[in-house]
Parts: structure tokens; sequence; C-alpha cells
């Protein structure tokens, strides 16, 4: 099909749902044709764009033959040559398909991997610049399970985040992230490395995962805090072992049991339906190859690298001579340049 054709059907299959949107749809049939709706329109709009210019420049070329017009229309044929290429991107990137997780909301989870106290101290750093990077684009980040060291370290941070297109600014965040610099208890000045592992999940809602209670076992127990100290005397501690697939969630950050189980089950449900999509797109991301990645968290995607104020993205070979503003929670420049990415290699192999 050539990319016309593919345009025509796209306008023509607007018009369609339109009409039958106009009668007698309801319930589930007008839900469904209201969405495929929303989908088409931004394309729509791009791809009238871009009619709307090769139509301005057919007119001006042929004012070319008109001496008292020429001058005009060169200047207008000129203007519209360098507008074309990026209302055609602009048209490219919008067909492109859609994850469809990338509006959602996201669980984000860091832990310390290798490096002791360092890998801690890191981890907690890394869950406050995301914590402050969500603060900067509106969204609310709330903590659903923060366990400190003694040292003033991360054990495991699990947050929520909620807002517009979280996961598709974030999902790219997932993997090993290394740190290299001079601990606080070094005495002797040696630059350390140290890695954490971070996991971001789109947040899935209960029609997106089943979740059988008689394939749950659930676990109660008493919270502690650092160094085991006892925090609460009550049993409000959860623990949720989905029986199938062997994912485990534990959650002692409330004093409810009920609210810990709560937390728990969204953790859980988004831990499943991340672990179906990476089944269902697996075969399509070995094909890709992308540059970008798997977001597997095995995956060392990041180095952050004190002594010299740099941060490098392996992946797509970044660096950025900020660190202490990245620190602070401004990303962009990393995380839009990996989507850039993602986007150049999808159209790469969509042509």
């Amino acid at each position: 099909m050539s990319f016309e054709h593919k345009l025509d059907r796209i306008m023509s299959r607007a018009e369609e749902l339109r009409f039958m949107l106009s009668g007698s749809l309801n319930g589930e049939a007008f839900v469904k044709a209201s969405k495929e709706l929303s989908e088409i329109e931004p394309i729509e709009v791009r791809i009238a764009e871009l009619r709307e210019a090769e139509k301005a420049k057919t007119e001006a070329e042929a004012m070319l033959d008109d001496p008292e017009m020429k001058a005009l229309a060169e200047i207008e044929i000129e203007t519209i040559r360098q507008e074309l290429p990026e209302l055609e991107m602009a048209l490219r990137l919008a067909l492109l398909p859609k994850d469809e997780a990338d509006d959602r909301s996201a669980i984000l989870e860091i832990r310390p991997a290798a490096g002791g106290d360092e890998a801690g101290l890191f981890a907690a750093e890394l869950f406050q610049a995301y914590q402050k990077y969500s603060g900067l684009h509106g969204w609310k980040f709330e903590v659903m399970e923060y366990g400190e060291s003694e040292l003033g370290g991360l054990k495991e941070g699990i947050a929520e985040i909620t807002g517009k297109s979280v996961f598709a600014k974030l999902k790219f965040e997932s993997g090993v992230h290394r740190v290299q610099r001079v601990p606080a208890t070094e005495t002797q000045g040696r630059i350390h490395t140290s890695t954490v592992t971070v996991a971001v999940l789109p947040q899935a809602e209960e029609v997106d995962v089943e979740v059988n209670e008689g394939d749950l076992r659930i676990d109660v127990y008493r919270a502690s805090g650092a160094g085991g100290q006892h925090v609460n005397k009550t049993e409000s501690a959860v623990r949720i072992t989905h029986i199938p697939t062997g994912i485990v969630v534990a959650m002692q950050e409330e004093r409810s049991q009920h609210k810990n189980r709560a937390k728990a089950m969204k953790i859980l449900r988004a831990r499943m339906y991340e672990q179906q999509r990476s089944s269902l797109h697996a075969t399509r991301a070995a094909d890709r190859k992308s540059q970008v990645g798997t977001g597997d968290r095995s995956e060392r995607i990041r180095t952050y690298n004190f002594p010299q104020g740099r941060v490098t993205d392996h992946r797509i070979n970044l660096t950025l001579h900020k660190i202490d503003r990245v620190m602070l929670g401004e990303m962009d420049d990393v995380i839009d340049a990996l989507i850039a990415e993602d986007q150049a290699t999808r159209l790469a192999a969509d042509t």
C-alpha cells in the first residue's frame, strides 16, 4: 500500500466513524468507536496540514509563469519547501503504533544492587531525583514503600507516579544505573563503583489483570524499621505471593494492614501486567533490536560519574556534563534523547 493510499484510508475511516457516531450507536459500540476516532483525529490533523502545504506549493508553482507574480511565488515555494519535511516527519511520528501503556501512570521501584552501603546511599539520591523530576512535570509522586538503612541509604523504594503520559516519559529508565564516586566512608579517597536497579512499570487497572484470590498466599507480620527495630506492635505488614507466577510483594509502609494490602495488590497487578506485556512484545523487541534497549533490569544503561561531573547513557552514547542538575531532577535532556532515538529506530523499521 502506498503512503498516499494509507493516508486516504485514514481520512475515510475518520469520516466513517463520525457517521456511525451520529447514528444509532450506543453502549460499548459507541465507546469503542469514540475511542478509535479520538486516536485517529490527531493523525487526521497532520494529514490535513501536509496536504494543505502541498496544495499551496502546487498553486505557487502555477504562478511562476506570471512575470508579476514570479518573485512572490518563488519566496512562497521556498518557504513551503522548508516546511514540508517537518510536516511529513510529524505525520510519520503520529502514524507510529502507540504503546497502549504510554498514557498511563507508573510504579517506580528502586533497589541497591552491588556496592553495599554506597549503593544504598545512591539509591536514596536517585529516588529523590525522580521525585524532583516528577515535581517539575506536575506529576503526583506518592511513596508506597521506603525502607531506610541505618546510614540513611535506601533498602527498597517504591512510588506511584500519577499524571499524564508518565510511563511514556519514564519507561526507558528501567535497568541498572551505575555510580562512580568517592564514598563518604572512604578514607583513602578511592573511587568506588556501585549499582542500583530501577524498574518502571505501567499502572495496571483491575480489568487489565485477572487475579484469583485462590492464587494468592497472604502473610501478615509485624512491621520493622531500620536495624530490625519494631515500629509497630500489631501485625500490619503484608506479604502477598501470587503462586502461579511466583511474584512476591511485601508492604509495611502503612500502619493499617488494610492499606498495606491495597498497596501491595496495586504493585502486584503492575508487575503481572508488565510480565504479560514483556511476554507479548518479546518477539517484536528482538526483531527491532532497538538501540534504546529492552528496559530489562539486568541491562546496564547509565553511569553517573561524580568526579568527572558527567552522566552517560550507554544505549545512545549520550554524555551530559551536568550531573548536579540531573540529580536535581533535570533529566529531560537524556529522557527526550532516548524517546527520539526510539522514534527514529521505529521510523527506520517502518520504511
